[in-house]
């Protein structure tokens, strides 16, 4: 498959890949291939001839570079235009989820459809001249992308007006996970019990068990005690990541058979579900193993890892709600990274195998420094959602942070698009994303990853207070959610 790349009608000579991949027909990302850019062509060399989408950041008008894709395309001798493919893919997705949402034309928001719907077809009737169809697909694309974020965000608050109205939220819908160096300052915890109804304590197996055998809880204990008689719920974990960081050193140079890791892993969720039983009232039990896989554990054994965790958890405490966690769940890793499955693969095998858990949760961190967490506009997440309904098992979203600028987008030209409502600053975006994912009726709870700035997170500061514990505008800006969500 060959595009041909252009900006500003004219050919391209320089373009950044970084992010891009290809998935097939069932939504899944296709493994060993290889692009390259050269001489404003754009090559992806796969292994079978079957029909392909292919995903890369693009720019937008309004919006900075998001990841868009293009509808799947069948291998051909002559190249696609990329900036009309990204076109078409936008297209279908609108025609999808108007189908999905049964939207019909509201508050004059079809007009701007029909803008863009003209500029289009121009753009196909005008296939044969590359440079001028990529003009027009470029105009065609911005006001489409204008029209699906707003057609996504008409949904997103009419649902979540509605589930407000229906009182469907839960206590502990809106909830924080707490940093232990700052929980027990005065402000900090004024401040989490004025927003949230539930905290959720972190949990690192390197440190908790340094050293084989011993066990430090002082962390978890401060965030227990502080946090002990508020009117707050409390959650913890995840128990388990597969990921370097989070794994004793000792377990990692012993070397260990997976008998054996599974062993060592049983006896300390023991150890810490049992302690706080009666005390937590939900854990993470096992997260992100669908995409970091430190001890390369095969298909089976990672089913097994999953069952043998909630399993310990059950055991030490049988009333705790277990969770399951799943990170970077658009799942391109699966194109690059072996020993990795794709998240609704990892879902689907978990559920059908009989584990026994309560919910999963999906990691949304747009804030990592990660090409697989690059931000996605409010239509691509609604439908992602949408995607993952069918799965008889209520969601939790974590992870959530407001995205640094330059993976965002958000920084833009006040002229651009005035008629248009844009997510034009960081309060607006978490606004909308709350909506975009609490409209959602399986979606349970969502969980702030930072309440306030610190030394921690200074390169990139996406706490919603500042380091004197202040409030800034995202702070003020859940407060009006809450007020859906609590009915307050």
């Amino acid at each position: 498959m060959k595009f041909q790349v252009f900006k500003d009608g004219k050919v391209l000579q320089d373009f950044d890949i970084s992010g891009a991949y290809l998935f097939g027909t069932d939504g899944i990302a296709v493994r060993r291939v290889g692009i390259n850019f050269s001489d404003g062509v754009l090559e992806c060399g796969k292994q079978n001839s079957e029909s392909a989408a292919l995903v890369l950041l693009w720019p937008v008008k309004g919006f900075g570079r998001v990841l868009l894709p293009t509808t799947c395309l069948p291998e051909k001798d002559t190249s696609y235009n990329l900036n009309v493919e990204l076109a078409r893919g936008r297209f279908m997705q609108i025609i999808n989820k108007c189908e999905d949402w049964a939207f019909f034309e509201e508050d004059g928001l079809g007009k701007l459809y029909e803008q863009a719907k003209d500029l289009f077809i121009k753009a196909v009737q005008n296939i044969s001249d590359m440079p001028k169809a990529s003009i027009l697909a470029d105009e065609a694309l911005e006001k489409a992308f204008v029209f699906g974020e707003q057609i996504a965000l008409f949904e997103a608050d009419k649902q979540f007006r509605q589930r407000g109205k229906e009182r469907s939220f839960g206590r502990g819908s809106l909830g924080c996970k707490v940093n232990p160096v700052l929980v027990d300052k005065q402000a900090y915890l004024t401040r989490l019990l004025d927003l949230f109804s539930y905290a959720v304590i972190p949990v690192n197996w390197a440190k908790i068990e340094a050293e084989k055998g011993k066990y430090d809880f002082s962390e978890i204990e401060k965030c227990v005690q502080s946090l002990r008689g508020k009117r707050i719920g409390l959650g913890a974990g995840p128990l388990l990541r597969f990921d370097k960081k989070y794994l004793p050193q000792w377990l990692i140079q012993q070397k260990p058979s997976f008998e054996k890791i599974r062993e060592r892993a049983y006896r300390f969720i023991s150890e810490i579900v049992g302690k706080y039983s009666g005390r937590i009232r939900a854990w993470t039990v096992i997260s992100g193993l669908n995409s970091r896989n430190f001890f390369g554990f095969n298909f089976e054994q990672t089913l097994e890892m999953t069952r043998a965790a909630n399993m310990a958890v059950k055991s030490a405490d049988p009333r705790i709600r277990k969770i399951v966690e799943v990170e970077r769940p658009w799942g391109q890793y699966y194109a690059v990274e072996q020993g990795t499955i794709p998240p609704l693969v990892y879902m689907d095998m978990v559920v059908q195998s009989g584990v026994n858990f309560d919910a999963f949760s999906l990691k949304m961190a747009f804030d990592e420094e990660d090409s697989a967490v690059y931000t996605r506009d409010m239509m691509q997440i609604s439908a992602l959602l949408d995607y993952l309904k069918p799965i008889a098992k209520s969601f939790h979203i974590t992870g959530v942070g407001i995205p640094p600028k330059r993976q965002s987008g958000q920084e833009r030209n006040d002229n651009d698009h005035k008629e248009a409502e844009l997510p034009s600053d960081e309060t607006d975006w978490l606004t909308r994303f709350y909506k975009t994912v609490l409209s959602k009726p399986f979606v349970n709870s969502v969980v702030y990853s930072n309440l306030a700035d610190s030394v921690e997170n200074q390169n990139n500061p996406n706490g919603l207070l500042n380091d004197k514990f202040e409030p800034k505008p995202a702070f003020h800006s859940l407060k009006e959610i809450q007020k859906v969500v609590l009915g307050k």
